[in-house]
């Protein structure tokens, strides 16, 4: 049996390794490396485990549903508008008055204040 020496100091460790690039035409040979690993006063000292999936178990089994096209469409597009507006100039003085006004009480960044606005934009015009 195989065993997994981490380096000191590492206390965790979760997730890919490696992925599986999808759109690669070689994406049915590339493999994704997957790790677990964590060290705790009530588990043994060997509570790691690596995983070796190929594309047919990282592809999805289910169709898109219309929910989620719904969602996708509207997360790309209030993406681009919040891109837009933090460029363009005649918006930015008036924004950052209004976010720094409510800051305190309400959304920490600026980001995700014109997120926010957006969204309501978004919402009010495809209603």
């Amino acid at each position: 049996m195989a065993k997994v020496v981490w380096a000191p100091g590492i206390s965790t460790v979760s997730g890919a390794l490696s992925k599986i690039n999808k759109k690669s035409p070689h994406a049915a040979d590339m493999q994704m490396l997957l790790a677990t690993h964590r060290t705790a006063p009530t588990t043994s000292t060997d509570c790691s485990r690596l995983y070796i999936r190929g594309i047919q178990s990282v592809s999805r089994s289910t169709p898109v549903s219309n929910e989620e096209t719904l969602a996708r469409t509207r997360f790309g597009a209030i993406v681009q508008a919040v891109q837009l507006r933090k460029k363009n100039l005649s918006y930015v003085a008036t924004d950052v008055a209004n976010f720094n006004a409510q800051k305190e009480t309400g959304y920490k960044t600026l980001y995700q204040y014109l997120w926010h606005l957006c969204a309501d934009e978004y919402d009010q015009s495809n209603g």
